[in-house]
């Protein structure tokens, strides 16, 4: 019966982590004064360039939290699939490694890099790694979860591959769980694919 009890509970605790599928924001009820995304700037994964959110205005952003050593890893080359179908088209995906989910992105920035390149053939581009909540929370993360910065809701990012949509107005207008990849027919319609 215990062991029963401690089963149901890990369910319980992965279901809130992955499962927590899908949330629509609805862009008529966002905040017209919350921050912009595009005044933040982001450091590369090299730490030698800037990726500027503004130089994607008009644009649909897909930025996911990663990392190498997950159970969701292999997402990368769904995210590489997805970026290589529509980078010519008005979608961009930015993949933000994060160490903050049981130590799954302990390595270098250059470790990283080497990981993404040699076994999902990354070439999206990657910033340096941050963290997505509590203390140093990066102000891009700040921006996605809290309110009073998007203007929309607020979130908490559970685990690894957490996906969060921004439309071409610079509007945060979905939030995606591990569990959704980008291949999924919700992930499509997000970013006006049919």
């Amino acid at each position: 019966m215990q062991r029963l009890i401690i089963y149901m509970g890990i369910l319980s605790f992965l279901s809130s982590c992955f499962v927590g599928k899908t949330k629509r924001i609805d862009t008529a009820l966002t905040d017209s004064s919350a921050k912009s995304i595009y005044d933040i700037q982001i450091k590369t994964l090299d730490g030698k360039g800037v990726i500027k959110l503004s130089d994607f205005k008009g644009k649909y952003v897909v930025i996911v939290n990663t990392a190498s050593a997950c159970g969701f890893t292999p997402q990368y080359k769904d995210l590489q699939a997805f970026h290589t179908q529509y980078k010519d088209s008005n979608i961009v995906v930015i993949g933000c490694p994060c160490n903050q989910f049981g130590n799954q992105e302990s390595g270098t920035a250059a470790e990283i890099g080497s990981f993404c390149e040699k076994n999902y053939g990354v070439t999206f581009p990657i910033t340096e790694k941050i963290n997505v909540k509590g203390e140093g929370q990066h102000p891009l993360y700040a921006w996605l979860t809290q309110k009073t910065n998007n203007g929309a809701s607020d979130f908490e990012v559970k685990w690894n591959f957490n996906k969060f949509i921004i439309n071409p107005q610079g509007q945060l207008t979905y939030y995606f769980g591990s569990m959704v990849k980008p291949s999924d027919a919700e992930f499509k319609k997000a970013v006006n694919i049919h």
